[in-house]
């Protein structure tokens, strides 16, 4: 599961043929109830938005309930009440990213570790977003999609030895559009796995020397 991530710098979105997001604000490092950017389609134009990183569903009574739906499971999605609504409307975005973080065990100690790209480009990770209305603020807000990586090769790396893996879902440049313009019903033709172009590398090196390679 991610619940940390470096979002895209600014004047890098380009480099993944995005418009630059104008007058956005949100930090560099963002956890959950942060504010992220999100792109979605609106009538077939790609659009930015800054949203609630953690899902809030329209019957939330509260902000806080984002802290504990930042990911949205695959197999499950169609039928929890945080994501249903949501996903039967085919409300899917894009996050752009630099890096995300997960943990790593090692001598049964957690240690934070960046994943990013080998060419060091920006990519997209695979999200439903939703609106609501709390206390009369309007509160735009994301989930990450997640699928299980017991055996992928290098996710199942991560996150305590007996849990289960899982995994983000990185939707290519090719299919952006196709993604973002989808319906439910044929989202799953998108849960792709990590491909081998993605290195990982301890967390405390990003800012010191860059996204350095782990071989573990």
């Amino acid at each position: 599961m991610c619940a940390n991530f470096e979002a895209i710098r600014k004047n890098r979105a380009f480099l993944i043929d995005l418009p630059e997001p104008d007058q956005l604000q949100f930090p560099e490092d963002i956890f959950p109830n942060y504010p992220s950017p999100l792109i979605f389609s609106n009538d077939g134009k790609i659009e930015w938005r800054s949203v609630n990183f953690g899902m809030i569903p329209k019957w939330a009574k509260e902000k806080n309930f984002g802290k504990y739906t930042y990911n949205a499971r695959t197999e499950t999605v169609a039928e929890k009440p945080s994501f249903r609504e949501a996903w039967h409307k085919s409300q899917f975005g894009l996050i752009p990213v630099e890096t995300i973080f997960e943990p790593k065990y090692i001598d049964g100690k957690s240690h934070w570790y960046g994943i990013a790209r080998e060419d060091g480009m920006p990519f997209t990770v695979a999200a439903i977003y939703e609106n609501a209305v709390i206390d009369g603020e309007q509160i735009r807000s994301m989930s990450m999609l997640t699928i299980n990586a017991d055996k992928h090769p290098f996710m199942k790396q991560f996150h305590k030895p007996k849990d289960e893996k899982r995994s983000i879902i990185v939707i290519p440049d090719e299919y952006r559009e196709e993604w973002l313009n989808c319906s439910f019903k044929e989202a799953h033709e998108f849960f792709f796995e990590m491909q081998d172009e993605y290195i990982t590398f301890p967390k405390s090196h990003l800012s010191e020397n860059g996204a350095q390679p782990n071989l573990i």
